[in-house]
C-alpha cells in the first residue's frame, strides 16, 4: 500500500477548527434550539432578535454581495458574531451570516477535494466511461448520482487497500451494493435491519444482474463509441435469432424490467439492525485475482503470460499481437465490442452481492455474520442517527476493516452523552460526541439544533423554500391550545394534518379532533380571528427559520469534525479526511468521512 499523496490535516488543526466552531455556536446555538411550535406562545422573536424580520430577509437575499468575513473582522477584539454585548440578541444580521459561512465546512479549509482523492486512488486509468453502467435507467437522479460517486470512491479504496470485499452497513434497497458488484466485480455484503429490505434487495439484484447486459448495450453509446443504428439493430436481431419466440420473450422481459425500474424510488435511511437470520449464499465462486481483473482492465494482458505455462492442450493461444497503429478501423471497433462483451460476462459471472439482516453494534463480531469474512472496505450511504458513529467505532476496532467511507444523515436521531434528560443509563454508548477531545469538553448540541442541521441551505438558496405556512399553522395552533385547552403538547400527534386540510380553519378543527379535543367549542369566526391576528407576524416565522437554515452547515460541520477527530485520535490511521462527495443540491447530506488504516 503506497503512501497518500494528498495532504492529511493534522489532529491539532482539527482541534483548532472544532474550537472555532464551538465558539460561534456557543453564542448562536440558542436560535437553532428554539422550538418553532412555541414561536408565538413564548415570543421567540423578541427573545432572540433585535431587528425587524424584513431586515433579516433583505440581508439574507443579498448575502452573496457582502464583503469577505476577514475584512469585516479586521481590528476587532472578542468576536460577537453579530450579537449584542450581552450576547442575548442578534443585532447585526450581515455579520452573523458571514460568521455562519466562515464556520461551515467548505470555508474551514479542512476538506479534501474529491478530485485529489480520486487522482491518488486511481493512479492508473481503471475504467473508461463507456464501460460504466447507466444507473439512470434503474434509479432516480438523486440515487444515481450518489451511487455512481460513492461506488467509484469505494472501488478506489478497495483497489488501494488490495481487498475485494465490501460491507455496506444500512444497505437499504441495495442499489449501491448491486452497482459495486455488477460494475466493479466486488464481493459485497449489504447489512440492513429490515427483513423486507433484505429480501427486496435480493430480488432486485437478481433482476438487475439479469439485465445488466441490456443496460450496458443500450447505455454505452458515447463519443468514444459511436455505433450506428443499423449495426445495433443487426446485433440485436442476431441475438434474438438464437432464442425461441423472441418477440414474446423480449416483451415479457421488458415488462418485468419496466416494473423493476418503477420500484426504484428514494431510499428511506437505515436505522438499527435486527438479529441475523443467516447469510444468503451465492453459488458463484470468487477470488482476489478475478475480482481485481474486473477493476483493472490490464489484467487481461498480463494474463497472457500466465497462460504460457499451461499445457497447449487446454489453452487456445491468441494470435500474435498486432500493434494498435496497424489495425484497421473496423478491426479496432470489432475488438472494442468484443472487450465490452467480455467485461459484461466477467461482471456477471464473478459479481457477488449478499443482502443480510442483522443487528450490528460496535461490538458485533462480523465473522459471526459473514462466514467467509476477509479484509474489507466498510461503507455507509446515509446511515441514520447513531448508526454512523457506531459504524466508525466498529471500523477502528476490527483489524479486518482496512478502509471506511461513511455518509451520515438524520442528525436529529443522534443520542447525546451530555443530554441531561437522557442520562438514565450511564453505560449507554452515545452517538455524540464521538471524539475524546469533544467528550472531555462535555459539548452538547440539543435535539432542535440537530434537527436544524438537517436543513438544506443550498436548496433554500435556489428557491426551494421551507414549508412556512405549515409551521405558521402549527405555531398558532399552540396559541389556541394555550388559550382554550390548557398547555397541551402536540409535537408528535398533528404533524401530518396540514397536508390533508384546505384552510386554516379546517386545519385547526382536524388538529383538535386528532388531539381528542372538542372542536365544537370554537366557532369558525373565532378560529379565523386567530389567523388574522397572527398573519402579519408570519414574516417573523419565515425570517427566524432562515436564520436556522444559515446555522445548519455549522452544526453539521461540528458533528462531522467530531467524527474526523475521533478517527485521527486512533494510533493505526494512515489517512483520514472529510470529502464533499455529492452535489448538495441533489443530495444535501453530501460529506463523507473517509479513513484508511495502516
Amino acid at each position: 500500500m503506497s503512501s497518500f499523496l494528498v495532504d492529511d490535516i493534522p489532529l491539532e488543526a482539527i482541534w483548532s477548527k472544532l474550537d472555532a466552531v464551538k465558539e460561534f455556536l456557543t453564542i448562536s446555538l440558542k436560535i437553532a434550539n428554539a422550538h418553532t411550535v412555541d414561536f408565538y406562545t413564548r415570543g421567540v422573536w423578541s427573545e432572540f432578535i433585535a431587528v425587524p424580520p424584513e431586515r433579516v430577509l433583505s440581508v439574507m437575499s443579498n448575502s452573496h454581495e457582502r464583503a469577505p468575513l476577514d475584512e469585516r473582522f479586521q481590528g476587532r477584539g472578542q468576536p460577537d458574531f453579530g450579537f449584542s454585548e450581552d450576547r442575548k440578541h442578534l443585532v447585526d444580521v450581515a455579520r452573523f451570516l458571514h460568521a455562519a459561512k466562515a464556520h461551515s465546512l467548505p470555508n474551514l479549509l479542512v476538506c479534501t477535494l474529491l478530485n485529489d482523492l480520486m487522482q491518488m486512488l486511481n493512479e492508473e486509468d481503471v475504467m473508461s466511461k463507456d464501460e460504466i453502467l447507466n444507473t439512470d435507467e434503474f434509479m432516480n437522479s438523486k440515487k444515481s448520482h450518489e451511487v455512481q460517486v460513492m461506488s467509484e470512491v469505494i472501488a478506489g479504496l478497495a483497489r488501494y487497500c488490495r481487498v475485494c470485499q465490501v460491507i455496506d452497513i444500512g444497505s437499504g434497497k441495495g442499489y449501491l451494493c448491486s452497482f459495486l458488484s455488477m460494475q466493479y466485480g466486488l464481493k459485497v455484503y449489504g447489512i440492513d435491519s429490515s427483513n423486507t429490505n433484505t429480501h427486496g434487495a435480493q430480488e432486485r439484484n437478481r433482476k438487475l444482474k439479469k439485465y445488466s447486459k441490456t443496460y450496458q448495450r443500450h447505455s454505452r453509446t458515447s463519443p468514444q463509441r459511436q455505433v450506428s443504428k443499423r449495426e445495433e439493430k443487426k446485433q440485436t436481431q442476431e441475438e434474438n435469432d438464437s432464442t425461441s419466440n423472441p418477440r414474446l420473450k423480449n416483451n415479457k422481459e421488458m415488462e418485468e424490467l419496466t416494473s423493476l425500474l418503477e420500484m426504484a424510488t428514494l431510499d428511506k435511511p437505515a436505522t438499527s439492525f435486527k438479529p441475523s437470520e443467516g447469510v444468503l449464499k451465492d453459488e458463484t465462486e470468487t477470488n482476489a485475482d478475478t475480482l481485481f481483473d474486473t477493476i483493472n482492465p490490464e489484467y487481461l494482458e498480463s494474463a497472457n503470460s500466465f497462460l504460457g505455462v499451461l499445457s497447449p492442450e487446454i489453452v487456445e493461444l491468441p494470435s500474435p499481437r498486432i500493434p494498435p497503429s496497424e489495425l484497421s478501423n473496423d478491426e479496432k471497433e470489432r475488438r472494442k465490442h468484443e472487450n465490452l462483451k467480455k467485461k459484461a460476462k466477467s461482471r456477471s459471472d464473478y459479481s457477488l452481492y449478499s443482502p443480510l439482516t442483522s443487528f450490528v453494534t460496535a461490538e458485533t463480531e462480523l465473522r459471526d455474520i459473514i462466514e467467509d469474512m476477509e479484509d474489507s472496505v466498510m461503507v455507509g450511504l446515509h446511515t441514520c442517527g447513531d448508526l454512523a458513529p457506531s459504524m466508525l467505532r466498529m471500523f477502528v476496532s476490527k483489524s479486518e476493516l482496512k478502509a471506511v467511507c461513511s455518509v451520515g444523515c438524520c442528525y436529529h436521531l443522534l443520542s447525546e452523552e451530555f443530554d441531561c434528560a437522557r442520562q438514565e443509563n450511564p453505560d449507554t454508548v452515545w452517538g455524540f460526541p464521538l471524539s475524546q477531545y469533544m467528550r472531555q469538553r462535555g459539548w452538547y448540541c440539543g435535539r432542535n439544533a440537530r434537527m436544524s442541521a438537517c436543513l438544506a441551505l443550498e436548496r433554500v438558496a435556489v428557491g426551494q423554500g421551507l414549508p412556512i405556512e405549515s409551521l405558521f399553522y402549527r405555531a398558532v395552533l399552540h396559541v389556541i391550545l394555550r388559550d382554550h385547552y390548557g398547555a397541551i403538547k402536540s409535537e408528535k400527534r398533528v404533524g401530518n394534518v396540514y397536508s390533508k386540510t384546505t384552510s386554516f380553519v379546517d386545519y385547526i378543527k382536524k388538529a383538535l379532533k386528532k388531539l381528542d379535543l372538542d372542536e365544537s367549542k370554537l366557532s369558525d369566526s373565532l378560529i379565523q380571528d386567530y389567523y388574522e391576528t397572527f398573519k402579519p407576524r408570519m414574516k417573523e416565522m419565515e425570517a427566524f427559520n432562515m436564520l436556522k437554515v444559515a446555522l445548519a452547515p455549522c452544526i453539521e460541520g461540528l458533528i462531522l469534525l467530531d467524527r474526523l477527530c475521533y478517527l485521527k485520535e486512533q494510533d493505526n490511521v494512515s489517512f483520514s479526511a472529510l470529502v464533499q462527495l455529492f452535489d448538495p443540491l441533489m443530495s444535501p447530506r453530501c460529506f463523507g468521512v473517509i479513513d484508511v488504516m495502516e
